[in-house]
Parts: C-alpha cells; structure tokens; sequence
C-alpha cells in the first residue's frame, strides 16, 4: 500500500480503547484535528531564519535547520515559490491558496481538514524543497552538494550515444534532504493524517523529478552533432505545479486499512490509488461563505467574470449570491514606437472596464458559520 514503508503501524490504545471495534479507533484517528505551526512559515522569515525562533519544528528539524543554515536560506526562497504557484493554480476557484500574513499556520484552519485541498499543499510544498535544493546545488550556493556526481561518462538515448557534461541538477540529494526534512514531522506524529501526509509529500516529490529533462550541446564540424555532450535539468516549477494540479482534479477519497498502514478506497466503484495520486479522507467545504472553523475566507468581494462559465465565472464563483459591477479606468501604455537607436516610446490610454465582485451574503446566512 502507498506509504507503507514510511510510516509504521500505530500504537495500540489502552484502558477502554481495545474494547472499540478497529473501524472506528481508525475514523477517529483519521478525522484527529492537527492545529498547530508549519516549517512553511520559513518562507515568510526571509533572510532572518534562525532555527531557535521557527514555531512548529520537531527535534529531527530543528537540529537539520541548525546544521544546515544556507540550506534553509533556499528551503525559505521555495516556500515562497511554491506558495506562489498554489496561488496561480487555484487563481479562479473559491478556495484560491490564500495565506494568512503573520500566521504560524500560514493556512490557518483549512488545512486542518483531510481534504483534497490539503492535499495538494502537502504535495506542491514537498515538491518546493526538493526544486529549491535541487536548484541551490547546481548553482553553487551550497557547500554540502553540486552537480550529480554520477552524470560521468558516456551513455545512450535514442538518438545514440552522448558525454555527460555540464551541470545535471542533483536531484537526488533535494529528494533525499526534503524526505529528511518535510517528512520528519508526520514520522513523529504516526497517526492516520501523519500517513495521508507522507503520502502526498512522496508524490510531490516525484513530481519534481517526473519532469527532469536531457539537455545537449552538439559538437562537430557546423555543429553536425556527431559528437553531443549532456546533462539533466528539471523543467520549469509550473510544469510541476500544473502535473500536480491534475492529480488534484483526480484525487482518490480513502479510508485506512484494518492494520493501520494503508489506504483503501471509499467508494468501491473507485480504483486504488497509485503512488502518484494524492489521497484524502474528508470531504472539502464548498467555501462559499466564511467559516471560521472551516477556515473558509469565503468568496465576498473576489473577481469573477460575467461571461465565463467556468469556475472563475460569477454564477460559480459567487456561489449563486449574485454580484455588483464597478466601472473602473486602467490607464496603461499603448501605441508603443521603437526609435532609433535604443529607445521606446509608449503613449498612455485610458480603458474603461467593467469589474464584477462577489456579493456578501445575507447576514443571517453567515452568523452562524462565524
């Protein structure tokens, strides 16, 4: 079963416990609430990250943060990244990746639900360390890594054979320290949300490596390639970021098993998951309305479009509520005339659009989930 060999079977329970059938001790520990702080919060500290004063670390962390500093410089750089591509993915749903600023959780309650949502933070985070270190090696920035050691000699691909050279992105030591790092935390933990997480942080992982490329440089007379020199590099973090974005569409709704160290499919109907798909256990909210227990924003006074008929658009986006219309005036370059030598001219044109916004809902509607 997926995540069957990072997080072992659960403690047995004492005193009146053994007397529940496992089923249930199982729902309970899936549906366990987990509030509290997240190495994500690293992203917000900048250049400032001192190991001491970071909420939410186990030992394992706090002591890799100590030992590795530079490494937590680009583990911050990451966070900020990949928080950044959640943002673009989800830019036309109602729940769209948002932050809380100066919030430990960074999420706050969302992601206190095993949800899809959940998911697919867990996933794209554990992909983010592994494309910052990755990428941090190869430019030189650390001391403990570079370029992959084993890309030397010659090998083969369907062109023919090729030299390793250049700088292949290391990958293996961003997977091996984002393992060691990210994971740390749920390996403490050993409850059924502690194995959803492992889980998904594997595939956000894998992700990342999923989409490394052979780039090559042909040598040879008029660059005949008749002889061609090679290296790995990853793909841009938005290939990652849109891979995983479909494995959230088709995210698998599971249960544990009876042992305890794996997952079985809600709906019979459904296929087991992969290694590659992300899993969860509840349902999400439909974050129309705020809801603080939820940790719903709700989606008063966000952008939709008229005309769409999407997720972005305002029948959807506003969740049937209606919307309001604002006449507004952007002023923006056109008419734009390159000059000789090395200048551009732009004239300035007023636009005047029409911007639609969510309505809020009816007072009595929200009083109640607040």
């Amino acid at each position: 079963a997926p995540g069957r060999a990072e997080c072992g079977a659960f403690p047995r329970t004492a005193g009146a416990a053994p007397r529940l059938c496992l089923p249930l001790v199982l729902l309970l520990l899936a549906l366990t609430p987990r509030a509290d702080s997240s190495w994500w919060y690293i992203g917000a500290l900048g250049a400032r990250v001192i190991c001491d004063n970071i909420p939410g670390l186990v030992n394992k962390q706090r002591q890799l943060c100590q030992r590795y500093p530079d490494i937590m410089q680009s583990v911050g750089e990451g966070a900020k990244e990949w928080i950044r591509e959640c943002q673009h993915q989800f830019r036309h749903h109602r729940w769209n990746c948002s932050t809380l600023d100066r919030d430990h959780t960074v999420f706050g309650r969302v992601m206190l639900r095993s949800s899809r949502e959940a998911a697919f933070v867990y996933a794209i985070s554990s992909a983010g360390v592994v494309y910052a270190i990755t990428r941090a090696c190869s430019q030189g920035d650390l001391k403990v890594c570079g370029c992959d050691p084993l890309k030397r000699g010659r090998a083969k691909d369907e062109r023919g054979e090729f030299d390793w050279g250049g700088c292949s992105d290391n990958i293996n030591y961003g997977i091996r320290f984002a393992k060691a790092f990210v994971d740390a935390k749920e390996k403490k933990v050993k409850d059924a949300r502690a194995l959803m997480n492992l889980h998904n942080n594997r595939c956000g992982r894998m992700a990342v490596k999923r989409f490394l490329k052979l780039e090559c440089k042909c040598h040879g007379v008029s660059g005949s390639c008749t002889l061609r020199t090679c290296w790995l590099a990853m793909s841009d973090f938005r290939k990652t970021g849109d891979y995983l974005r479909k494995k959230y569409n088709g995210a698998i709704q599971v249960t544990m098993n009876q042992d305890g160290t794996g997952f079985t499919v809600a709906n019979k109907n459904f296929r087991k998951p992969t290694k590659t798909d992300l899993v969860y256990f509840e349902n999400s909210p439909d974050y129309c309305v705020m809801d603080k227990s939820a940790g719903s924003l709700g989606t008063a006074g966000r952008v939709c479009s008229k005309l769409s008929r999407g997720t972005d658009g305002c029948e959807v986006m506003c969740c049937g509520r209606g919307y309001d219309t604002t006449r507004v005036t952007r002023v923006s370059k056109c008419e734009c005339k390159f000059h000789w030598c090395c200048a551009v001219r732009c004239k300035e044109c007023e636009d005047t659009v029409d911007v639609h916004t969510c309505k809020a809902p009816k007072r009595a509607e929200w009083l109640d989930q607040t």
